[in-house]
């Protein structure tokens, strides 16, 4: 009767902990903004300004490399800035990080993938937004596709879509 006391003991504990670790790459005691509309660049935050895509880091305990800055693209009245963390590797994922400013229309939602505009071969992934940015881990093609860009795709609550390409930079 012991054993298997502890066993179930064990096991909530084992189940407790994995729970607990399961923390997107939101930082320590921190939620993600509500939408609002549109996700802007600068924002004020622990007492400090912050710039669109400034690399700062408040101890999130996920590296994802160094931070590359993609530049800023123009579409459909929205102007992206992006970012990647860490090296472009196919097969693999790249951290991505966009702030999207203007357009008169409510984002609901804003879609990364890697690879060919028409997407063949790519994974779209669906971005959260966090503080005054729109993040989530985009799947790399293996192989990559010659040309290959970043594609943002922001969709308003109009059903109207805006794409841009930014290079890797790899």
């Amino acid at each position: 009767m012991k054993s298997v006391r502890m066993i179930l003991l064990t096991a909530g504990v084992v189940m407790s902990a994995a729970l607990l670790g399961q923390a997107g790459c939101e930082k320590k005691g921190e939620k993600p903004a509500k939408q609002s509309g549109s996700a802007s660049g600068g924002a004020k935050h622990d007492d400090h300004d912050h710039a669109p895509g400034d690399g700062h880091d408040h101890g999130d305990e996920h590296d994802h490399g160094a931070t590359t800055q993609l530049g800023e693209q123009a579409a459909g009245g929205f102007t992206m800035k992006a970012s990647r963390d860490g090296e472009v590797k196919p097969g693999e994922d790249a951290a991505i990080d966009v702030w999207v400013s203007g357009g008169t229309a409510k984002i609901t939602a804003v879609r990364f993938w890697i690879g060919t505009q028409d997407a063949k071969g790519s994974v779209k992934a669906k971005a959260e937004l966090e503080k005054d940015n729109w993040h989530t881990h985009v799947e790399i093609p293996k192989p990559l596709p010659d040309g290959s860009k970043l594609w943002v795709e922001v969709e308003t609550d109009k059903g109207e879509k805006a794409v841009a390409g930014f290079d890797l930079k790899n």
